[in-house]
């Protein structure tokens, strides 16, 4: 299937490595005016150039997700720009600290719901007012394994990420008849920058033993894997596909 996106608009946040560098990546290829947006200023404006040196429409954004102002921004610096927004992927996301729940830091907590949950909510938000003002476009939100099952240790993320696919329902309810979809993602164990650092963590011999005993194609996925999924959601070949939470997984959640 040619997926094209010639004379659209894109936004990822989290753009500057991983998931969400693949994903800008994909749309770029695909023909999309690219908004790339990072914490992450100088990572974010070099991949946004890497992108332009070869001829795509990009734009790099410097954006805290937990900050309503900076996302409002976001988005109109993309219609200033390129004049519309058609297709979004809300990526930016963090780890918590490993922690059982009793021993959980509360800054922790806050740090990880205000990116993980309310900056997928502000992104929707800012998002949708364009949207709805067009009259069309597509929303992913970035869940994970993590917001269809539970984790020890892990209970801030996965509940912030439970969280993006409750978010991720009811805006489709709402903006069903209205031209716009929003669908979400649920990335297994996929090799990107995050899963290094978990491994440089020490994280390194449980992540295996995860693999080797959860995930029956027996290896990790690509970050293009992730990509690949966003653009099709965001697509006309999934023109009548909302609210759905997509496991990308490798098989994980089968068992």
């Amino acid at each position: 299937m040619n997926i094209s996106f010639e004379n659209k608009v894109a936004v990822v946040t989290g753009a500057a490595s991983g998931l969400g560098l693949a994903t800008a990546k994909a749309f770029a290829e695909s023909g999309a005016s690219v908004v790339l947006a990072d914490w992450n200023e100088k990572a974010v404006q070099s991949a946004a150039k890497a992108l332009a040196d070869k001829g795509h429409r990009t734009l790099a954004v410097r954006c805290d997700v937990s900050d309503d102002a900076q996302v409002d921004a976001m988005v109109k610096q993309t219609v200033a720009l390129f004049g519309r927004l058609d297709a979004a992927y809300n990526n930016a996301g963090v780890q918590n600290v490993l922690a059982e729940t009793a021993d959980s830091p509360r800054d922790d907590y806050d740090r990880v719901m205000g990116i993980n949950l309310r900056g997928v909510w502000s992104c929707m938000k800012f998002e949708l007012q364009q949207m709805r003002q067009q009259g069309s476009g597509a929303i992913v939100n970035c869940s994970s394994l993590g917001g269809l099952v539970g984790g020890a240790r892990r209970g801030t993320y996965h509940a912030a990420k439970h969280g993006v696919i409750g978010f991720t329902k009811s805006a489709a309810l709402e903006y069903a008849t209205r031209g716009i979809r929003v669908n979400a993602v649920c990335p297994g164990m996929i090799q990107t920058p995050m899963t290094d650092q978990m491994i440089a963590a020490g994280q390194g011999e449980e992540l295996e033993a995860m693999l080797k005993t959860y995930v029956p194609m027996g290896r990790p996925g690509r970050p293009e894997e992730i990509a690949d999924a966003v653009l099709w959601l965001c697509s006309s070949a999934a023109s009548y596909i909302t609210g759905q939470s997509i496991s990308v997984d490798g098989g994980y959640v089968m068992r």
